[in-house]
């Protein structure tokens, strides 16, 4: 199974839209899951660790083959809801291959995903796709519809993401 995290909290959301058609690509069992949907703790290392949906969540990334972080970008960095997610779910991430989707307001902040990146590269041993697609609002047209350039970018990720996953042990 792969996972999409969809985590923007905005009801508009453009990455979401992204998530949404990535989702749409897999020829395996694919889990979108969408944090605007869910009640979760804030990670306070300690306690929030008993919290069954954080268990279960946990238990879905450690099971997952790869996973995709669908993410807007706010002040140069993943939103607050990403990170509490990798926060909580923790260990599970060991190991995974990830691949990310970024919105942001402008195309000055491409490289705001890093410091996410280096967390699961560094603390988790993951495998990161170094090829993310990130979009402003010149991916969408007036309606809201994903330009072909970067649907094409989706693909390559979510082909990318598969046949990577599909030689890793798990």
């Amino acid at each position: 199974m792969h996972l999409i995290v969809s985590c923007s909290l905005n009801k508009n959301s453009k990455s979401k839209i992204l998530a949404n058609y990535a989702s749409t690509l897999y020829n395996q069992e694919v889990k979108f899951l969408d944090l605007q949907t869910m009640e979760l703790p804030f990670c306070d290392g300690d306690s929030c660790y008993d919290n069954p949906k954080v268990k279960e969540l946990s238990n879905l990334v450690k099971e997952s083959k790869s996973i995709i972080i669908a993410s807007p970008i706010y002040m140069y960095d993943l939103n607050a809801a990403a990170k509490n997610f990798m926060e909580l779910t923790g260990r599970a991430w060991t190991k995974k291959v990830v691949g990310f989707i970024c919105a942001a307001g402008g195309k000055g902040s491409y490289m705001s995903v890093t410091s996410y990146m280096n967390s699961l590269m560094l603390d988790f041993r993951c495998i990161v796709v170094p090829r993310f697609v990130y979009t402003d609002r010149s991916g969408f047209d007036e309606n809201y519809n994903i330009k072909s350039n970067i649907k094409e970018r989706i693909e390559e990720l979510v082909d990318q993401i598969t046949l990577l996953s599909s030689k890793i042990d798990h």
